[in-house]
């Protein structure tokens, strides 16, 4: 769908987006959590999680600006205006809320306000019991401040500043150790160190299932580990051989395999694939711990193999 920048506005290095149809018409219902793949007049596409106060006719983007980009925020800083057209996708939810919880603790770290501040406002609007930390390493130029500290959230919003690793973990055990021991789901979005500490104080907390996260950085890959494998495919009946320094995507697309992706880089979850033999080398930033334990399927725009065939439902 076509849509166009109505409104930008800058707030040190994170630039708020307000998207509508080009038409006029309302865009598609979307849940709190959910993600939306974006086309770039540069004919990248990326994946933005939606930051809405409410579902309406318009979109609301947050992106910040990566000194390391790939292209994506950069264009949206530096080219992208009032007027620009962008395509978009249709939304989709691998970050939604538990319906019915006792009580919810959501964990932002720095940019990774976006899917939880529409969380809070869909708590909100339920009438549910809910806390949200958010944690940045300043609050110049600090994402929705005046949202979170004078608008209909900031009773439930709690700000952490310039902490730390020592002092987030306290504040992390102490924020965990006041909320109820059973009925607690635990969401987090953020950098990686910060959702590990996050992961890993709720798992204790609350129990593994209990928490939930999502990530816009691909997992960090060991190159020493790399190794070249096979992928059979299972209906075609077609052995292909991954060398050591080409992905399982790159791989099925040179054999002509119609693959859908978008992100490349393990974070968006387009490309999952099912397996129906061999052991999968996860390197994703998509499936949850349960979903890698079924080894049922992988993303093969970064994840690759533990045995010597990987058996594709293809």
């Amino acid at each position: 769908m076509d849509v166009v920048i109505q409104s930008i506005r800058d707030s040190g290095d994170v630039r708020l987006l307000e998207l509508a149809a080009v038409d006029g018409t309302p865009l598609p219902p979307y849940e709190a959590g959910a993600h939306i793949d974006v086309t770039l007049g540069n004919g990248l596409v990326r994946q933005y999680s939606l930051c809405c106060r409410a579902p309406s006719a318009a979109y609301r983007l947050a992106v910040k600006r990566e000194p390391q980009s790939r292209g994506g925020s950069a264009w949206l800083h530096e080219v992208a205006h009032v007027g620009t057209r962008l395509g978009l996708g249709q939304p989709r939810n691998a970050f939604a809320l538990t319906p019915a919880a006792g009580h919810y603790l959501l964990f932002a770290g720095g940019i990774g306000i976006t899917p939880i501040l529409s969380m809070a406002y869909a708590l909100l609007r339920r009438g549910a019991s809910f806390q949200l930390m958010y944690f940045v390493r300043d609050t110049a130029g600090m994402a929705f401040a005046d949202e979170l500290q004078s608008g209909p959230l900031a009773s439930q919003v709690v700000m952490h500043a310039g902490q730390d690793a020592a002092q987030v973990a306290a504040s992390l055990a102490a924020a965990m150790g006041a909320a109820p021991a059973d009925g607690t789901q635990v969401y987090v979005c953020g950098p990686a160190p910060f959702m590990s500490a996050v992961t890993a104080a709720g798992s204790a907390r609350f129990g593994a299932a209990a928490v939930h996260q999502e990530s816009f950085s691909p997992a960090a890959i060991d190159s020493d580990k790399e190794a070249a494998f096979v992928l059979r495919l299972a209906r075609s009946q077609r052995e292909l051989p991954v060398s050591a320094g080409q992905s399982a995507l790159a791989c099925l697309q040179d054999a002509g395999i119609d693959i859908d992706c978008s992100c490349e880089v393990g974070v968006c979850g387009t490309c999952r694939t099912g397996v129906l033999a061999g052991v999968p080398d996860h390197r994703d930033a998509f499936l949850s711990a349960s979903e890698r334990q079924a080894n049922d399927c992988f993303m093969p725009c970064v994840s690759r193999a533990r045995t010597a065939v990987l058996v594709l439902d293809l």
